[in-house]
């Protein structure tokens, strides 16, 4: 099965970095991406706002220069995260991290 995804756009939140109790390293943010899509042949602004977490090797070697406002890529995979509240929301784990 197939989970990926690619998105540009600015670091809004963050970033955050932290260490789990294992050791490994985690850095948190959240991009935020805008633009004009094409759908059924008419232009839609398109706006959203995404948690990334990066850990281990991206953490540490892709992350090390972000700072908020940068204007990077990043692809990953979607998985969805419950916090200890109970709410819900969609976090995109990167494994590719680039300026753009």
């Amino acid at each position: 099965m197939t989970n990926r995804l690619e998105l540009a756009g600015v670091i809004s939140k963050g970033p955050v970095r932290r260490q789990s109790p294992a050791g490994i390293p985690h850095c948190h943010f959240v991009l935020e991406h805008r633009s004009t899509q094409v759908e059924a042949d008419l232009p839609r602004q398109v706006f959203c706002r995404l948690s990334v977490v990066a850990s281990g090797q991206v953490s540490t070697q892709q992350t090390q220069n972000l700072v908020l406002g940068s204007h990077i890529k990043v692809s990953g995979f979607l998985a969805y995260q419950t916090s200890r509240q109970g709410e819900g929301k969609w976090v995109l784990h990167a494994d590719n991290i680039i300026d753009i």
